[in-house]
């Protein structure tokens, strides 16, 4: 993972501990419920990015005889742990608390409070979500941030940015909720801005958990570079056909690579092996982050569109 990354996550971790200390001592002070939910989210984000070090630390060990190759899904698990956290924390108390404020509202006191606190905290998201955005906007390139995310294998940055976005979100919900209540005097908006937070943390945590579910399973590397590794496999002389390329994601930086090759028959055992040593060479200078290769001699398989009618 990048420096700049890491940079990210550290930035969310210092800044959702000191907003949440701050928003927990105003929800005691003025007695608003979206405000208490608003400390929880805090709360539950600074727990996050500590388990997204975590991963990112676990993910580093070094391979050993019962994980040969590596440690690198460690960051997937985490960031799983990390959606369902969102959700069952997070986004659970907060409609507990919402709804305990319907049937029960509690008046606000000292709302300027909220709206100070409020205020300081969008100012710390606002900047660690320019953070984020700004490492992700490094590694996307070309694509959209919804295909980018969609593409990615490397879940610990747009969890981030998930997260900084819905803490965005949330505060200006919170801000509105306070803002309505103290005008009104109605206080059903503080329970009902506390519903609406639960909502996006929910939101975010079932798009977190659908999008690391696949990596987290096993996903291949994108069609682009499968396409390459075809391209290479293809170029030998020696090689006849390409039957398969696999590949499977081990961790952001380690992918797998399995081929099916038939090479021609009259090659002397010496020539395959060299072909085989020039092939494996060749796909991890084109592609770093592939780290084991392993080529399979068979017989040619034929396509659909081969086969005989």
């Amino acid at each position: 993972m990048s420096e700049g990354a890491k940079t990210a996550i550290y930035a969310a971790l210092a800044g959702n501990f000191l907003v949440a200390t701050t928003k927990f001592i105003a929800s005691g002070l003025t007695g608003s419920s979206a405000m208490l939910s608003e400390g929880i989210h805090s709360l539950v984000d600074t727990g996050n990015q500590v388990l997204l070090l975590f991963g990112l630390h676990q993910a580093k060990k070094p391979a050993d005889k019962n994980y040969p190759f590596g440690h690198g899904k460690e960051i997937y698990f985490w960031s799983f742990v990390v959606a369902i956290l969102i959700f069952a924390v997070g986004a659970g108390i907060s409609v507990y608390e919402g709804i305990r404020h319907l049937i029960r509202p509690e008046p606000l006191e000292r709302a300027f409070i909220n709206y100070i606190v409020l205020t300081l905290a969008m100012l710390f998201e606002g900047f660690a979500l320019a953070t984020a955005a700004k490492e992700f906007r490094k590694v996307k390139g070309r694509f959209s941030y919804f295909e980018a995310v969609r593409r990615g294998k490397n879940p610990s940055l747009f969890v981030v940015l998930f997260e900084d976005t819905a803490a965005m979100l949330g505060l200006a919900v919170a801000f509105l909720a306070v803002l309505l209540s103290d005008l009104t005097g109605n206080l059903l908006y503080d329970g009902i801005g506390s519903i609406i937070i639960e909502c996006i943390l929910a939101a975010t945590a079932a798009w977190l958990a659908y999008e690391t579910k696949s990596l987290l399973i096993g996903e291949a590397a994108a069609p682009e570079v499968v396409a390459g590794i075809r391209k290479l496999a293809s170029a030998p002389e020696q090689i006849e056909h390409v039957n398969e390329v696999l590949t499977l994601h081990m961790g952001p930086d380690f992918l797998l690579v399995i081929l099916s090759v038939k090479f021609h028959d009259e090659l002397p055992a010496s020539a395959v092996e060299d072909t085989i040593a020039a092939l494996d060479a060749a796909i991890k200078q084109l592609y770093p982050t592939v780290k084991r290769v392993f080529i399979e001699a068979e017989e040619r398989q034929r396509s659909e569109l081969e086969k005989p009618r």
